[in-house]
């Protein structure tokens, strides 16, 4: 199954929570793309250790996700 994901938030907590569940899907074989619009695009400077959403975004990039922004 291919699946989109669209996040238009600059809440950390869900760039981050869309980045783990995409992560998933993509163990399970599914073809998973995540479009980043308006502010999620700056979600490098949202990292903490509380969300590390850089180190989900370089799994799910290099687990052939498709990033798009």
């Amino acid at each position: 199954m291919q699946v989109t994901m669209i996040i238009t938030q600059a809440v950390p907590e869900v760039i981050w929570n869309a980045f783990r569940l995409a992560n998933m899907m993509l163990e399970g074989m599914e073809e998973v793309s995540i479009f980043l619009n308006g502010p999620s695009v700056r979600y490098e400077t949202m990292d903490s250790d509380q969300f590390p959403i850089k180190d989900l975004a370089k799994v799910f990039t290099l687990s052939e996700g498709q990033l798009y922004a």
